[in-house]
């Protein structure tokens, strides 16, 4: 019987706000054979982009690039919100719905021309993942792809994105 990945995502209704449905992989995370499964199928979909580095957006693309790079034998680096990492970083201001953010990786992690995939857990709108690639390119890095756990349809998040996406699992918004 095959494992169904779906199975072991919480949907919290009304979180962080009413009218909102949050896909949660903490219930993922926490079952050992279906989070194996989980990075064994992102590797396997990774593998063939030859990535010299991973850039995990914070906070759960952490927890997804960093076993990803073990499993792959790349470098995992971290895309930050502004002041959260030590030493010189490289910034990149984005808009939001109102107002902007601004995201930094700290200004060794890229040398020119290494390939990069942007993890993340969930792709929704693919705002914080467009302005991570657009960081990336501007260390000149060249962003291979993006991968995700689970992407929401119909928010447009991979429309955002010019480069190939991957993703396991796909829920409507």
């Amino acid at each position: 019987m095959t494992l169904r990945l779906e199975d072991h995502i919480r949907r919290i209704p009304d979180f962080p706000k009413p009218g909102i449905l949050f896909y949660d992989i903490s219930t993922l995370l926490r079952h050992p054979k279906a989070w194996s499964v989980a990075v064994d199928r992102m590797a396997e979909s990774l593998a063939g982009d030859k990535p010299d580095l991973l850039a995990g957006i914070e906070a759960r693309g952490f927890l997804v690039a960093a076993p990803l790079a073990l499993r792959l034998g790349c470098g995992f680096i971290m895309v930050r919100k502004r002041g959260k990492l030590p030493g010189a970083t490289i910034a990149h201001q984005y808009a939001l719905e109102y107002g902007t953010d601004t995201i930094e990786v700290q200004a060794d992690a890229i040398t020119p021309r290494q390939r990069v995939v942007v993890l993340d857990d969930l792709l929704a709108t693919g705002g914080t993942a467009a302005a991570a690639t657009a960081l990336i390119r501007k260390m000149g890095g060249e962003v291979v792809r993006g991968s995700f756990i689970v992407e929401l349809d119909g928010l447009g998040g991979r429309a955002r994105l010019d480069v190939p996406v991957s993703t396991l699992m796909t829920f409507p918004a």
